[in-house]
């Protein structure tokens, strides 16, 4: 089966192509960086879904029967939606480009959990929003896109949870980097609980979207990650496979003094591991609805134990590259 992914030399990209490829897909990977797995190289054409024109001649040279458009800007931070454009413009000349070009049975757009602020509760339906920040708030652009697009073939909406893994370009020097180097401290009593998608599940996931019939992942808004877990079992998980031991902990009043003043500093154009928007998200439950995703799908077939010993020992090597 011939597939398109948009965004292919990213984080869940790279592990996606990967999966597609072991499973016998004929795999194209449309994005502007060159993937970082040499063996993916030949997949790659180089191009931005920001460039119509070239978008649309990569569908015709590729004809794919499935896309999944992965391409996006994942950051927390911007000005304006403006600096969002490849969520929404790119968005909608990837939908364009199918509607052009044609033949495309199945297509899968990826959204995010971000529609809703942290700590909003679960949603009454696919379309009610409380976006966080403006990335969650051009997200909701690329979703009603999506819905509105008259599109000939089957579609379905995906909405990644916290993803998390081998190759994740933030965590290795961010929390996981803390934790390796014992400076990483955590809220006493910890109560949070979300959806840690690790992502391999996540790209088996969307595999299934792919595999299953048409009729049962049509027009549907799904969220893809793993079980509503506690977030103390999670990071307790990553401390214990690099140091050894759990994470220190501190009452709740160090860190939100630790915030303030890391607002402060990053005001003045310095960084700061810790700072509000950061410990808003810590200490913030963001439970997800799972469930029609796992009896639709199934659930992944990595557990959280297996995930966390695999990345752990790829992160460890990292970690010795960087200090030989």
């Amino acid at each position: 089966m011939n597939v398109l992914v948009t965004g292919g030399s990213g984080f869940i990209g790279r592990h996606l192509v990967a999966h597609l490829i072991a499973r016998g897909y004929s795999v194209t990977n449309f994005d502007i960086v060159a993937p970082a797995e040499p063996s993916q190289q030949p997949c790659w054409r180089q191009g931005s879904i920001l460039d119509a024109e070239a978008l649309v001649s990569c569908f015709r040279e590729v004809r794919p029967r499935h896309v999944v458009h992965l391409a996006a800007l994942a950051v927390m931070d911007g000005k304006s939606l403006d600096d969002f454009r490849a969520n929404t413009d790119g968005t909608a000349n990837v939908l364009a480009a199918v509607r052009t070009v044609g033949g495309v049975d199945r297509l899968v757009v990826t959204s995010t959990q971000h529609v809703r602020v942290p700590g909003s509760g679960p949603p009454a339906s696919d379309d009610d929003y409380v976006p966080y920040m403006l990335y969650g708030e051009s997200k909701v652009i690329t979703e009603r896109l999506t819905r509105s697009a008259g599109l000939p073939g089957h579609w379905t909406l995906i909405r990644p949870t916290a993803v998390w893994g081998p190759h994740h370009p933030n965590l290795v020097s961010g929390l996981w980097g803390l934790i390796h180097r014992g400076l990483y401290v955590h809220p006493s009593g910890d109560p949070v609980v979300r959806s840690y998608g690790y992502v391999k599940n996540v790209a088996w996931q969307i595999e299934r979207i792919l595999s299953l019939p048409a009729s049962a992942t049509q027009g549907r808004t799904l969220y893809v990650g793993d079980e509503n877990a506690r977030q103390m079992d999670w990071v307790n998980g990553f401390a214990r496979a690099l140091t050894g031991r759990n994470v220190r902990t501190v009452p709740l009043w160090t860190l939100r003094t630790l915030a303030l003043f890391g607002d402060g500093v990053r005001a003045c154009g310095f960084g700061f591991p810790m700072y509000g928007s950061r410990l808003f998200n810590l200490i913030t439950s963001n439970p997800v609805p799972m469930q029609p995703t796992f009896d639709l799908l199934g659930r992944g077939p990595v557990s959280m134990e297996e995930g966390i010993r695999e990345t752990s020992t790829w992160l460890l090597q990292q970690y010795q590259k960087r200090e030989a």
